[in-house]
């Protein structure tokens, strides 16, 4: 097998008048080139949490330091991991303070409760040592005081290594002046999921996913026997009819990768196959 990779940096990406898609679409190809490279060297786990700790990093994207403000000016960050050999979802919902939420759903995996939210979380959180962060963006901080609601924003990284290993992560600051406590899809299995046949990370408005139940049912269709193009371009056309605004990346156990958008949706992603990378905005 040779490894795979694809990330994605948002759907709705270019909302803040801040950024251009040109100033996404490098920062994707820097961290996508970095995370290959982690890739080859330890595996699809690694690999997902060392890319989306970059994206989480970059203010660009909606996670980590770039994530949204909600309606009472503080940020509430929600991430998951999921991969083919564990088998084991786990996730954080509503963490505050943190650099890396997605390291804080990592971490989950080893205790008995794996999906933690909320005050519980950020002590839980402080109590691992995760390393603290204030993720209050100037041009997030603008965004709340003129009022922006959103509907979409997160980051994802599906990957495939050697051994076949399949892994996906998601990690999401929310849509931006929403109800205080609002989950959103990410660290859900709607939003982010992965067994032996192949691994989803979602992005977009969170409640359409969830009512779909994407990534999950995403996955159930492959084990059944249906191929992941088939699968993804069925939900969506269910989606499109609907008017749903969500978009996904997947990887299955061939390496074969898909990408797909809802109603009036587009999904910057970039996807690495050995030497070649290639950066789309799909529409």
């Amino acid at each position: 097998m040779i490894p795979k990779l694809i990330i994605h940096g948002g759907a709705g990406l270019v909302e803040s008048p801040e950024f251009t898609e040109r100033q996404y679409e490098k920062a994707l190809k820097g961290i996508i080139k970095e995370t290959y490279s982690k890739l080859l060297k330890k595996g699809a786990r690694e690999a997902v949490l060392y890319g989306v700790r970059l994206l989480e990093d970059n203010p660009l994207f909606n996670a980590g330091y770039g994530s949204r403000l909600q309606k009472d000016g503080r940020v509430r960050m929600s991430a998951a991991i999921m991969d083919s050999v564990s088998q084991k979802f786990s996730g954080v919902i509503n963490v505050c303070n943190v650099r890396h939420p997605i390291d804080v759903a990592n971490s989950l995996q080893r205790k008995r409760h794996t999906v933690l939210g909320g005050r519980g979380a950020t002590e839980y959180a402080r109590r691992q040592k995760m390393e603290y962060c204030s993720p209050l963006a100037p041009h997030r901080i603008k965004e709340h005081e003129e009022r922006v609601k959103g509907e979409t924003g997160t980051v994802g990284v599906v990957a495939i290594d050697s051994r076949g290993c399949i892994c996906a992560g998601t990690s999401t600051g929310g849509v931006g002046y929403e109800t205080p406590g609002r989950v959103s899809d990410s660290a859900t299995v709607a939003g982010t999921y992965a067994s032996k046949v192949c691994g989803v990370s979602c992005t977009g408005k969170g409640e359409s996913i969830v009512n779909q139940a994407v990534a999950a049912k995403i996955v159930a269709r492959v084990e059944d026997g249906v191929p992941l193009n088939v699968a993804v371009e069925r939900l969506f056309k269910i989606a499109r009819s609907k008017k749903l605004k969500f978009g996904l990346i997947s990887l299955d156990a061939e390496g074969n990768a898909v990408v797909g958008n809802g109603y009036n949706s587009k999904v910057l992603y970039a996807k690495h196959y050995g030497q070649h990378i290639e950066t789309f905005l799909k529409r």
